[in-house]
């Protein structure tokens, strides 16, 4: 399994192409990707005692189903079983590797909340951050520096912590789903490509960032400047961009990352 090193302006090209794959079936993606968000929501607040648990175990299958979804629409297929469950059923499906690789994201999740509550004196990821959220403001600018302080060292911890489970877990799903790579090697590939690949990683971060958060906070704090009136209306017409048009996006471009990396002739005209 050969991963190719690519500039960094690739990383560019990963979110616009994601963008035009995502303009060729809007509904799909669309729908593909809040079945996502809702599955991963519903499974964290309706089940909260085996939730982290479960949750960790179907993640790659989840990806892997919304990653097809993009793959169908990138080969000009229709949608159905034998598509949309590629890499899961079937003669060429590995539905058992599957699993073992939920069961290593789960292991990788027990471990980071390990590591965390060993650096943040016992407390797990999210309680450390809601702790931080709920330190009492009423002492003026003391107490609220202080709770900002507390609030960004715990995210940064989280952030710090979760990278390298995140490397791991970005191809492992397509590496294991399609072509049938063992999950601890798939984890190794997706690593060292992430590795190989930094520049362009840091580059698609960097774009994902700005057209997530930075140009929707501007716009906000426009809209609130010029009228305050509209600020809520504002706020509600920027989340639904954001859950139907840039979260969709997204997804494809994680899915163009892999078949730019692990399948260069698909791109090579690109």
């Amino acid at each position: 399994m050969q991963a190719r090193r690519l500039p960094a302006a690739r990383g560019t090209f990963w979110l616009l192409e994601g963008f035009r794959l995502f303009r060729r079936n809007p509904p799909l993606i669309t729908a593909l990707t809040l079945l996502y968000l809702l599955l991963v929501q519903s499974v964290t607040v309706l089940l909260p005692g085996i939730g982290p648990i479960l949750l960790p175990l179907v993640l790659p299958v989840l990806t892997l189903i919304v990653a097809n979804g993009c793959r169908l629409v990138d080969e000009g297929l229709a949608p159905g079983k034998a598509t949309l469950l590629r890499g899961l059923i079937g003669s060429e499906g590995n539905g058992l590797a599957m699993l073992r690789l939920g069961l290593l994201q789960l292991a990788g999740a027990v471990l980071l909340v390990w590591l965390n509550s060993l650096l943040g004196e016992g407390a797990d990821p999210f309680t450390s951050l809601e702790s931080a959220a709920s330190l009492p403001s009423a002492e003026g600018g003391a107490g609220a520096a202080a709770r900002d302080a507390d609030m960004l060292g715990a995210l940064l911890r989280l952030m710090l912590l979760s990278t390298p489970l995140i490397i791991a877990f970005w191809f492992a799903p397509f590496l294991t789903g399609w072509d049938r790579v063992g999950p601890l090697k798939s984890m190794f590939f997706s690593t060292v490509a992430a590795w190989r690949n930094w520049r362009a990683f840091a580059m698609f971060t960097l774009a994902a960032v700005v057209v997530a958060g930075i140009v929707p906070g501007l716009l906000l704090i426009l809209v609130s400047q010029i009228a305050g009136l509209a600020t809520n209306v504002a706020f509600v017409a920027v989340r639904m961009v954001l859950v139907f048009l840039v979260a969709p996006v997204l997804t494809a471009s994680i899915y163009v990352s892999y078949r730019d990396i692990f399948r260069p002739s698909v791109d090579e005209n690109a």
